[in-house]
Order: C-alpha cells, then sequence, then structure tokens
C-alpha cells in the first residue's frame, strides 16, 4: 500500500504526555532509511512523515517531567492520514473537557478521512470525540474502571492489546503502557507492508503481544456494590477459594435459594458465582506460578482443582496462555 505515502502522522502531545510512547512512536516510525540498509522489503524513502502536535507550538512537560517540542499547532493542520494519542498522565478517573481544540480538530481530521488511533490513556482524549460510542475500545487494564465510569457507551476490551473499530476500520487502539509497539507494528503492516513490519520489528526488538492483555490482568472483583451479604461471601471466599464446593457453601451461608443467590450475586459483582470463583482461582494459581517453583499439578491441587487438565484449560482460557507459558513470562527472579 505504498502508492500514496508518504502518510501523513500526527502525535497528539498535551502537558502530562509520557516521553516514551510518543518518542517510540516517532523513532520508528522515522526510522525506515536505516532499516532498509539491513532488511529487504524495507522502503528506504519514508513512508511516514511525522509531526508532534498541540494546541500551539511550544514545549511541554511529559508526566515524567521531561520536555515534548510540539513542532505544528492543530490549526495548521488542515489534514493528515493518521492521528495518534498516546499515553498521557491521568488521576484515576477522566476529566473531560480539557482539551476542546484538540477534540474538536480530531472531529474535523476524521471527517476529512484520517485514521484515529490512541495507545493506553490516550483513548480517554479520543473518546471524547464521540467517535467511539457504540465501538469497541481498548486500553490500559488500570484506566478501565474509570473510563467506563466517563464513556459508557464505548464497549471496552481490557482483555484485548489491540482494537480497531469502523467501517473502514479508521480507528484503532492498543492497551498497557508498550502497547505502542503493537499499534506502530500494526500501521506499518497496514499501509506499506507486513513484511516492513515485520522487519522493523526485528531491528527495532520490538514485540507484539499477540495474547493480549489477558495474561497482565489481575483479577479486580467489583465490591464498591452496597450489597453486604455479597460482600461477605466474597470475603469469605478469598481465603476459603479452595474448598470443594465454594459456590453451594456460599449459597448455604446466604440463606437463599441457588437460584436466587446466584441472581443477586452477578448484580452485585457482574460475574455468576462459579465464574467469579474460577477467577479468584486463576489469580492465586498466577501468584504461585509467579512466586514458587511448586509443580503445576499441585498448584491445580492447591487452588481447588483436582483435575489438572481441567485447570490448564481453565487457565489457558482466562489468561490466553498455558500455565507454563505463564510462569517463563512472569516468574520472580529467586536466588539458588
Amino acid at each position: 500500500m505504498t502508492e500514496n505515502l508518504p502518510l501523513h502522522v500526527s502525535l497528539v502531545a498535551v502537558p502530562g504526555t509520557l516521553a516514551m510512547p510518543i518518542a517510540g512512536l516517532y523513532e520508528v516510525l522515522t526510522a525506515f532509511p536505516i532499516v532498509a540498509q539491513f532488511h529487504e522489503g524495507v522502503p528506504a524513502s519514508p513512508p511516514f512523515a511525522v509531526d508532534i502536535v498541540g494546541t500551539a507550538r511550544s514545549t511541554v512537560a511529559a508526566g515524567s517531567g521531561l520536555p515534548i517540542t510540539i513542532q505544528r499547532a492543530v490549526d495548521e493542520v488542515e489534514q493528515t492520514g493518521i492521528v495518534i494519542v498516546p499515553m498521557m498522565a491521568v488521576d484515576e478517573g477522566w476529566t473531560t473537557g480539557c482539551h476542546p481544540d484538540l477534540v474538536a480538530w480530531m472531529q474535523r481530521m476524521h471527517a476529512q478521512g484520517a485514521m484515529l488511533c490512541s495507545a493506553c490513556t490516550g483513548l480517554g482524549l479520543l473518546a471524547e470525540t464521540g467517535l467511539l460510542d457504540g465501538r469497541q475500545a481498548t486500553t490500559h487494564w488500570a484506566f478501565g474502571p474509570g473510563f467506563r465510569q466517563a464513556f459508557p457507551n464505548v464497549e471496552l476490551r481490557v482483555d484485548e492489546v489491540l482494537v480497531t473499530a469502523g467501517a473502514r476500520e479508521e480507528f484503532a487502539m492498543s492497551g498497557g503502557a508498550a502497547s505502542w509497539q503493537d499499534l506502530v507494528l500494526y500501521l506499518i503492516g497496514r499501509f506499506v507492508s507486513p513484511v516492513a513490519a515485520q522487519a522493523v520489528a526485528k531491528f527495532e526488538l520490538l514485540e507484539r503481544h499477540a495474547e493480549g492483555q489477558a495474561p497482565y490482568l489481575p483479577f479486580l472483583p467489583q465490591t464498591q456494590h452496597g450489597d453486604g451479604m455479597v460482600r461477605g461471601m466474597q470475603d469469605w471466599l478469598e481465603t476459603n477459594f479452595s474448598v470443594a464446593s465454594p459456590v453451594a457453601e456460599m449459597t448455604g451461608r446466604s440463606g437463599l435459594s441457588p437460584r436466587a443467590f446466584e441472581r443477586r450475586f452477578k448484580r452485585a459483582t457482574g460475574l455468576s458465582p462459579i465464574g467469579y470463583v474460577q477467577q479468584v482461582r486463576i489469580d492465586a494459581a498466577k501468584r504461585r506460578l509467579e512466586q514458587t517453583d511448586l509443580p503445576i499439578d499441585q498448584i491445580s491441587w492447591d487452588v481447588g482443582y483436582e483435575d489438572a487438565a481441567a485447570f490448564r484449560r481453565l487457565f489457558k482460557r482466562i489468561a490466553r496462555v498455558s500455565p507454563g507459558s505463564y510462569r517463563r513470562k512472569f516468574a520472580t527472579d529467586r536466588p539458588a
């Protein structure tokens, strides 16, 4: 897809934008002349023309305090091919209305055919355009609760590391802090070639998170729901998840019928009792895989599963990797 290149890319910077993602995106998108010296199939002529844009030409402080130079004001940019809003420092929630000029500019660019992208918490600014309502999106899992509260009409998929949306896939959003790598490789593969994307990944040592964010997600249950009985069952389960029949035990303790307990539990937590138990058990298994050398079959037993094969299947369904792969990826260094 190189016939319309170079393609103009606008990286959006505001005070608090993180330096690493915006610098990484800039460096990778402009690295083609160097990469082409070592890999065939990579154009030596830069396929992207990249600018850092903001409300005015100025220098803003990144979240770390490092300076970021805004090269062009958005009112100077009448047309662009791709807009990317990288990760920015945010509080627990998202405060709307802080950057109205940028939001209006992104709406205009989209109307003219530009692709709109975000990395990590940059999704908040993209969502303010209203263009993601009714669509799927992703961001860092820790930003999920605050994002959902601010933008309830966006279907958030924090288990995914890269989500595209729109009739012409004109929206692309990546999840965690390092997921700008997934986004930039997607853009190179789409607008240059898959061969070029692979070559850039190898040259820059960039990693695709093919399994999504699922392996990284801790289980963060909903507890501020106001149902004291359900909260009591959640607290009980924290130390009793490995008992033989935890759902039956909780139902008996509640004094409700099984059907009534299931409805009430799901209304409060968003999960069925058995689904909640599975999440708690797999989260406990993750900690054991990270911190101990226990055999996987032993961990299966310790968290409540006598059938190790069934445990492995459940673990992979929830974490998207096998227990062994998870241990290799996340095991902490321990002295010999």
